[in-house]
């Protein structure tokens, strides 16, 4: 079937729209492709529907190659199961609730684990039954604070999400292995630049995880690498290299000092450097003392909470906050301050914390027998030399000071370097948290009862759209990879001579009997504006059929390249077919 643009559901724009932020975006909805409803949610308009549609297709394809079966769960789901894991709780304000008519309470699905776990076991029971993989792609919603960018950041997106079910945790490692390389499979015919990182598990729990990131400079997630090793990771994810600890002995004594002025860790650093110590200070000599309150899913009450790091690093609130997760984090306010009188802004330091019971944590450098410069718990007045394990003793430690590029590399091979990335899967080895909550087992050979383990693997089926966008596109509009590309071929009339138009519909109407998809520029508009909207809608080969056709030639564009090529009219069906089968 031919797609004549003359009927398509297809209003191309000129300007960006006003509230685009990323290429994607802009290009997207300036396309064609999709349009906004309200913040975070879009309508699929039908060149995006194709996009998407082909966009499942290849994820179900590599699901399906690794023995993973599709099922499909409601949208709307009660709050039962939810409740049996906490995660009614856990999601916070990130869950969209909703009662019905009689009072019941239901949530728009994030994510299924618990339903998938159910399901299990309750038509499986016998170790005979095990492995299995389960899969959905399915809309899924989650109540965004700051919706953004597009299909990138939505309440309401497409996902794939799959949950193998196994009887021991070796099984569970080749369920993790065989996803991990469906996954590869997946982003490389997609022709996505990416990378794999080691990652945080968040409000879904487990053990080993991992994301994968397509490379983006506007991404919302930095990952760090070694420059000497295969080390990748999210920096929520990355662990500290722990300095050893020091002796005790015979370390000075701590002592307080009058210093006025210095709230800040320069002004801190300069007045030591000039009070004629017989030593040279730095920010790194310096505890900085942040406070923060937290508050655990359904508590009504906040705690307080004090991170200790080297004053020569800011504290990195999404670190902070993975390491907190599932409590909810924020930053003092004046009201705080005036509630607990014992917190003297810029001069806190551990003494007072501890002694009005305020929870300390310190950054993994801050080992026993370091010794450093930090508040004193009075305005205008720092201790020097207060010593870690004789002076103070933390309550435990964080990562929640910034990751730098430069830093040692936590497999001790180079150093790291940072960039930008999308998340577009995330890889999960479960354990038993979901199958203990609805104690999913099955009769073992000797009819004993094997709890089942899980695994969790997630792809953003609609955000890998948004992410095809921003890594292929130019100046003029978008560049689908030919994988997911609405039309294979795009002909463009070019010209308003009947013969003209005639013979592109007798080489399109050839071209749709060879199989290929073809979408035709039949409007009465300009060959000017035809041209733009080609290269603006981005099927990778442009067919021009034109002034050429007289001497029995078309042009053929590659979209990508823009190289041109002139091909006889009577080889252009064979040649286009050869193209676009690779």
């Amino acid at each position: 079937m031919i797609t004549r643009m003359s009927s398509l559901f297809l209003r191309t724009l000129r300007e960006d729209p006003a509230d685009a932020e990323v290429p994607s975006h802009r290009l997207l909805v300036r396309a064609g492709y999709v349009r906004r409803v309200a913040p975070g949610g879009y309508s699929w308009l039908p060149l995006g529907l194709r996009v998407l549609r082909r966009v499942e297709e290849t994820v179900r394809q590599e699901m399906n190659a690794i023995g993973a079966q599709e099922i499909q769960f409601p949208a709307l789901l009660p709050r039962e199961p939810y409740e049996a894991t906490n995660r009614w709780t856990e999601y916070g304000d990130n869950l969209f609730r909703l009662k019905d008519r009689k009072g019941a309470d239901y949530l728009l699905g994030p994510t299924h684990e618990e339903l998938f776990a159910l399901t299990v076991k309750g038509e499986y029971s016998s170790y005979k039954d095990f492995p299995v993989t389960l899969y959905q792609i399915q809309t899924k919603y989650r109540d965004e604070a700051r919706p953004r960018a597009g299909i990138l950041r939505g309440r309401e997106f497409v996902m794939k999400d799959s949950y193998s079910f196994d009887l021991d945790d070796e099984g569970l490692e080749r369920s993790y292995q065989a996803h991990r390389d469906a996954y590869i499979k997946l982003f490389d015919r997609l022709g996505l630049e990416y990378v794999i990182v080691a990652a945080t598990s968040g409000a879904m729990g487990g053990s080993a995880s991992e994301e994968f990131l397509a490379v983006a400079e506007n991404g919302e997630d930095t990952f760090v690498r070694s420059t000497e090793s295969g080390y990748a990771a999210n920096v929520e994810a990355v662990v500290t290299p722990v300095p050893a600890a020091r002796p005790l002995d015979g370390l000075p004594e701590a002592q307080v000092h009058h210093t006025p002025d210095t709230p800040t860790i320069e002004t801190l650093v300069a007045f030591f450097n000039a009070a004629g110590l017989g030593r040279e200070f730095t920010a790194a000599d310096t505890l900085k003392n942040v406070l923060v309150k937290t508050r655990r899913p359904g508590a009504k009450e906040w705690e307080l909470l004090g991170i200790g790091v080297p004053g020569d690093r800011e504290v990195d609130f999404k670190r902070l906050e993975a390491a907190l997760e599932p409590a909810e984090v924020e930053l003092l306010e004046e009201a705080d301050f005036a509630k607990n009188p014992f917190l003297v802004k810029g001069y806190i330091g551990p003494k007072a914390l501890q002694e009005n019971g305020v929870r300390y944590l310190v950054d993994p450098r801050v080992v026993e027998g370091s010794a450093w410069v930090t508040g004193a718990d009075q305005r205008d007045h720092h201790v020097l030399d207060l010593v870690v394990g004789r002076d103070f003793t933390p309550d435990g430690t964080i990562e929640a000071a910034e990751v730098r590029e430069g830093d040692a590399s936590p497999d001790g091979n180079g150093t790291l370097v940072a960039a930008r990335g999308i998340e577009i899967g995330h890889i999960f080895q479960l354990g038993r948290k979901y199958t203990d909550a609805f104690e999913v087992d099955a009769l073992g050979p000797d009819s004993k009862p094997v709890r089942i383990t899980m695994g969790s693997y997630g792809v953003g089926v609609s955000r890998l759209v948004a992410v095809l966008a921003e890594q292929n596109h130019d100046e003029q509009g978008l560049v689908w990879p030919r994988e997911v590309s609405p039309f294979d071929v795009h002909v463009v009339i070019a010209g308003k001579d009947e013969t003209v138009r005639e013979g592109a519909e007798k080489i399109a109407a050839e071209l749709d009997a060879a199989g290929l998809e073809i979408i035709l520029d039949d409007r009465k508009a300009t060959p000017g504006v035809k041209f733009a909207d080609a290269e603006l809608v981005g099927v990778p080969t442009i067919l021009v059929v034109g002034r050429g056709l007289a001497n029995g030639l078309v042009e053929v564009k590659d979209r990508r390249t823009g190289e041109r090529e002139e091909i006889a009219v009577d080889s252009v069906v064979d040649h286009l077919a050869k193209l676009v089968s690779g």
